[in-house]
């Protein structure tokens, strides 16, 4: 199982995801500062990093600098684990060099250690998919040729990290950053599907759909929205517009969308 440190300083906290990762099976280790992780990882194999973003001395944004700075091992996942969840502090993140944001504040010590074991399994597909590209397993494509995906989306990060494994899994993946370019883009193109964040800037999500439906060229195309919010009645408003599948980001990784894809389209 995966070495996983975690750097917290509250020490109840700390305690709390100790025991819930080691009941899981992960080989624990517990540190309270920046500086105490940046020594164990030079000392101890790593395989995952918990990070909190908020410590004394050196917060976590430097803690990431450091650890991709060249003298650590570069295959150590590095996954924020935080109170601070704007997309601002994500961004930084990812663009430091972390692999995977979980707020901490939308998630149960419980629910934390399945997300986490969730972005393990992606990016152990990544490994996979590294592999394909550098030749040395065969490249999947999705049967019956190569798909086409509109993906509405304006995070960058989601862009990013979703977008990519639909790439890697074979998919031709075409993107729009709003909803009015969205449509112009799905109206004007031969798409097998479409991938349509339901918050959106110029159209709503709804909004796209409902357009969407009423055109005879993309009436019958499945579609996939995501939502930063999962409330029931989204979910009842989606499934009356007729999508073919509702997930929350937080709550699907990109492996898993990749597969529902594939899933709607074979």
């Amino acid at each position: 199982m995966s070495k996983v440190v975690i750097v917290e300083d509250d020490p109840m906290i700390s305690e709390i995801y100790s025991k819930k990762f080691s009941d899981v099976g992960f080989d624990v280790s517990a540190v309270t500062s920046g500086e105490q992780v940046l020594d164990l990882a030079l000392t101890e194999k790593v395989d995952v990093i918990l990070l909190d973003l908020i410590m004394p001395k050196m917060d976590g944004f430097e803690v990431i600098k450091r650890l991709r700075d060249g003298i650590y091992d570069p295959n150590i996942k590095i996954i924020v684990t935080s109170n601070l969840s704007s997309r601002e502090d994500q961004e930084k993140s990812m663009k430091l060099g972390a692999n995977g944001f979980v707020a901490k504040s939308e998630y149960s010590p419980s629910e934390m250690v399945a997300q986490v074991k969730r972005l393990i399994n992606q990016f152990s597909e990544q490994k996979k998919n590294e592999a394909k590209l550098n030749g040395s397993v065969s490249e999947s494509v999705p049967k019956g040729g190569k798909k086409k995906i509109l993906m509405i989306e304006d995070e960058e990060i989601i862009i990013d990290m979703f977008g990519e494994k639909l790439k890697q899994d074979g998919f031709e993946v075409v993107f729009a950053r709003n909803g009015a370019w969205g449509v112009k883009e799905a109206l004007k193109g031969k798409f097998n599907l479409f991938i349509i964040d339901m918050m959106m800037p110029a159209m709503t999500g709804e909004e796209m759909v409902t357009r969407l439906k009423m055109e005879d060229e993309t009436k019958n195309v499945p579609i996939i929205m995501l939502s930063a919010s999962v409330e029931e009645q989204y979910e009842r408003k989606m499934e009356e517009l007729g999508i073919s599948a509702f997930f929350g980001k937080t709550q699907i990784t990109p492996s898993e969308l990749s597969k529902k894809a594939e899933e709607l389209l074979n």
